[in-house]
C-alpha cells in the first residue's frame, strides 16, 4: 500500500465543507495528507478539519470563494507562504444555480457557472500548478461529472462547463506534464449531496436517471474517493489527462 501513501503531501481541497469534497477531505486525510479544507465559508471548512483532527488526521480550514479571483490569488498566497508548497490539489467547488430548458437559461445563471466551474477551475489550476512546480510537481484532479460526456435533461449549462473541464483537464495535463504535475478529472455519477438534491429527492426524475444505471443506485460521496486517493498518489505515477468515471455503469 505504499504508493497510496500520502504523507507529508499538502493537499488543498476546495467545496471541502460537504458532499464529495468533504469525503474526499477525509479519504486524503486518512491516507496521510495534510488538509487545506476550502470553501466560500470559514465555519463549515472548520468542522471538516475539525473531524480530521479527532480522526488523528492533520488539516486546517481557508475560505475561498473560487469564482473570485481575488480569495483564488489570496489562497495560493497564503498556502505558500504558510507551507511553500502545494502537492495535490481538487478543484470540487462548482455551481449549479439552473434547473430547467436551456433556452430559458437566464445570463445570471449563465455567467455565476461558467465564472465557477470554468474560469475557477482554470486559475486555481494554474496558480496551483505554478506552486507545484517549484517543488518538482503534484497533481491535480478535477471533479467533473458524467453530464460532461452526456448532458443531463434540463441540465445545459451545467452541463456544458462539465465538457469544459475535461477539456481543460488534458489540456492542462499535454502542458504541465514537463513541470512534474500530473492532471486529471473524475466524473462522478448520481450522488446523493446536497448539490444534487434536485435530481435525488424527486422520485420521477431520480428513477428516470437510475433505469439506466445498471448498478440501479445512487451513489454515496464516500464511493467517490477511492479514485480520487489514486489520482493523488504515486500509485498513478503514469496516469495523466485521464477521466476516470465513478457512475454505476451509467456511460457503459
Amino acid at each position: 500500500m505504499s504508493n497510496f501513501d500520502l504523507s507529508n503531501k499538502i493537499a488543498l481541497v476546495t467545496g471541502g465543507s460537504r458532499g464529495i469534497g468533504e469525503a474526499i477531505c477525509k479519504a486524503l486525510a486518512s491516507h496521510g495528507a495534510h488538509i487545506i479544507v476550502a470553501s466560500r465559508k470559514i465555519a463549515d471548512c472548520e468542522r471538516v478539519a475539525e473531524e480530521i483532527r479527532s480522526n488523528n488526521g492533520s488539516a486546517e480550514a481557508m475560505a475561498c470563494h473560487i469564482g473570485e479571483m481575488a480569495q483564488i490569488e489570496a489562497i495560493f498566497a497564503a498556502i505558500d507562504a504558510k507551507h511553500g508548497r502545494l502537492d495535490v490539489l481538487v478543484n470540487n467547488a462548482a455551481a449549479n444555480p439552473y434547473f430547467g430548458h436551456i433556452t430559458d437559461t437566464d445570463l445570471g445563471a449563465f455567467n455565476k457557472t461558467i465564472d465557477v466551474n470554468i474560469r475557477g477551475y482554470f486559475f486555481m489550476s494554474s496558480l496551483g500548478i505554478k506552486l507545484m512546480a517549484k517543488n518538482g510537481g503534484g497533481s491535480v484532479i478535477n471533479v467533473a461529472s458524467i453530464n460532461g460526456v452526456k448532458p443531463g435533461a434540463l441540465q445545459g449549462i451545467y452541463s456544458i462547463s462539465k465538457a469544459a473541464v475535461i477539456a481543460m483537464t488534458q489540456s492542462f495535463a499535454k502542458e504541465c506534464a514537463s513541470m512534474g504535475v500530473r492532471v486529471n478529472a473524475l466524473l462522478p455519477g448520481l450522488t446523493d449531496t446536497r448539490f444534487a438534491s434536485t435530481l435525488v429527492k424527486n422520485d420521477d426524475i431520480r428513477e428516470s436517471v437510475l433505469k439506466d444505471v445498471p448498478l440501479n443506485r445512487v451513489a454515496q460521496p464516500e464511493e467517490m474517493t477511492g479514485a480520487v486517493v489514486y489520482l493523488a498518489s504515486n500509485a498513478a505515477s503514469y496516469t495523466t489527462g485521464s477521466s476516470i468515471t465513478v457512475d454505476g455503469g451509467f456511460l457503459s
